[in-house]
């Protein structure tokens, strides 16, 4: 299987169980793996059009609000399954790299992996 990579995406997100995180908000960065077969053809419409994957993320970060992002992992996936037929598995990772701990943390991410049955 082939695989198309996103990696880095950065957005203002209010996700989180903190009052000041609904608020507020902070930044979230998302990777995405797309799994599929490549097409044996140099045709833009036998793949999957990234921008609209982007945007399809971008959407889900700034216009929607989770309490936990692994809720907000589990639906991006969810809705890249759904939406992207041509994707047989994808891989997201949600960072929130600015999470309200007591320490030095560089980041905290959780990771979901989805595919058709």
């Amino acid at each position: 299987m082939d695989k198309i990579v996103l990696q880095g995406l950065e957005f203002h997100g209010f996700h989180g169980v903190f009052p000041e995180e609904a608020k507020l908000g902070a930044r979230f960065a998302i990777d995405a793996e797309l799994y599929l077969p490549f097409p044996r053809a140099d045709d833009h419409t036998a793949t999957v059009d990234y921008s609209k994957v982007y945007a399809l993320i971008q959407a889900e970060v700034t216009q929607e609000r989770y309490d936990l992002i692994e809720t907000l992992a589990q639906s991006i996936a969810k809705r890249i399954l759904k939406e992207h037929a041509k994707v047989a598995r994808v891989i997201i990772r949600v960072h929130k790299p600015h999470a309200p701990l007591p320490g030095v943390v560089r980041d905290i991410y959780v990771e979901v992996e989805r595919q058709r049955d």
